[in-house]
């Protein structure tokens, strides 16, 4: 049987103050369980000692370098999004707060720091006529399988290319960029109408439809410095276009670990359907199979993300809440933002593949405002790699 820590004990172990602790779990570096009693975290003692031995070998490079690329401290300086005691900003804009309100393209605005009225206030962009012709090719697929190869073709780098200088183009460039992908999305032409008003329409779901697809668009607009945003700043540090970046944006999300986990968690709920679902939970542990879309990191008390849609949507489902309450009973965790963009294509009656639809969609825009400020670096993001090969 695995052994837990107090809290009190986890901080001793490791030499610290419980507010440390607390600080290592919202980076990241360990893991918070919930525990007995709801005002309590646990923490798995392997896991302790295992921080503990990697801050007593001490700022080796080696060292320094795995764990900046494991769920470490940030390996970049960003303005962008914060992530802490459990609550994350938009440039310092709660943005759970946002998501009430903003639509996304104020959203964007506030991220890119431009005007939203020249981002989004410019004609649609014109789509070439190879697209009617590649849209009907992929007519019936997943997103997933779908927007990487039509937005590469339908999507322009004249105003996102690093020599353009006017802020207007590039403003306006950005705001075509997504609003192209959101035409690929949708198998539509590009519109100027609201990006969330487009999906509801194109779906065919009423106004308080189209809200919840607006507040998941907002919630999933940027999370700091996950695998897909990296990427998007890799590409931009080389001079690439921010067209180039959400194409690289696109190719990490499709992975299981990262947006293509909203495939992982349709899967399961296909595969426990509404009988027995404790028990199937149980068989599928058993089998050394996970729970995908249960669990984050960065929130030991629960994707906050995954809570705001979950509570608009649950209590019209109760058997969905019966599905949360089993889940949590065996492994102690919350449902993450993936299993909420499930069930809100459930909810909604949406096509499937949307749940990774509406998580891209929403996240161009944070790949766009890594991108700008990457911008503003000099050099290029080029880490150096520990071999381990054999030597010559």
């Amino acid at each position: 049987m695995p052994t837990y820590l107090s809290s009190s004990e986890a901080a001793a172990r490791l030499g610290v103050t419980r507010q440390t602790l607390y600080a290592y779990v919202s980076r990241g570096l360990l893991h918070a369980e919930a525990g007995p009693s709801h005002r309590e975290s646990r923490y798995l003692a392997t896991e302790v000692d295992r921080l503990a031995r990697q801050r007593a070998k001490g700022r080796k490079p080696k060292e320094v370098a795995k764990a900046a690329l494991s769920w470490g401290l940030p390996v970049l300086e960003s303005a962008i999004t914060l992530i802490e005691d459990g609550r994350i900003f938009y440039r310092g804009f709660d943005a759970l707060r946002l998501a009430e309100t903003h639509s996304i393209e104020q959203v964007a605005a506030h991220l890119w720091q431009c005007d939203g009225e020249i981002a989004f206030g410019a004609p649609a962009p014109v789509l070439s006529k190879a697209m009617p012709a590649l849209m009907k090719i992929y007519r019936g697929r997943r997103a997933e399988e779908a927007l990487l190869p039509l937005f590469t073709v339908a999507s322009d780098d004249a105003d996102t290319a690093l020599w353009q200088q006017s802020r207007q183009r590039l403003a306006e460039g950005c705001g075509s960029l997504v609003r192209t992908l959101a035409a690929c999305l949708l198998g539509s032409t590009p519109d100027a109408a609201p990006i969330h008003e487009q999906c509801a329409r194109a779906w065919n779901v009423d106004r308080s439809g189209a809200e919840l697809i607006r507040m998941a668009l907002v919630l999933c607009a940027d999370h700091e410095l996950n695998a897909s945003s990296f990427t998007a700043r890799c590409i931009t540090s080389t001079g690439a276009s921010l067209r180039a970046a959400i194409i690289g944006g696109l190719a990490a999300l499709t992975g299981g670990r990262h947006g293509a986990a909203t495939a992982r968690g349709e899967v399961l709920w296909d595969e426990l359907g509404s009988r027995n679902v404790g028990g199937k939970m149980r068989e599928r542990l058993a089998r050394g199979e996970d729970l995908p879309g249960f669990g984050h990191p960065l929130y030991p008390g629960g994707d906050i993300r995954a809570g705001a849609l979950l509570a608009r949507i649950i209590p019209q489902h109760p058997e969905w809440e019966q599905f949360v309450d089993q889940a949590f009973s065996l492994i102690g965790q919350r449902p993450s933002v993936d299993f909420a963009l499930v069930a809100l294509r459930r909810h909604l009656k949406l096509p499937i593949g949307a749940a990774f639809g509406i998580f891209a969609l929403g996240r161009s825009i944070g790949w766009i405002a890594h991108g700008l400020e990457q911008r503003a670096s000099p050099g290029i993001i080029r880490p150096r790699a520990a071999y381990t090969g054999e030597r010559p």
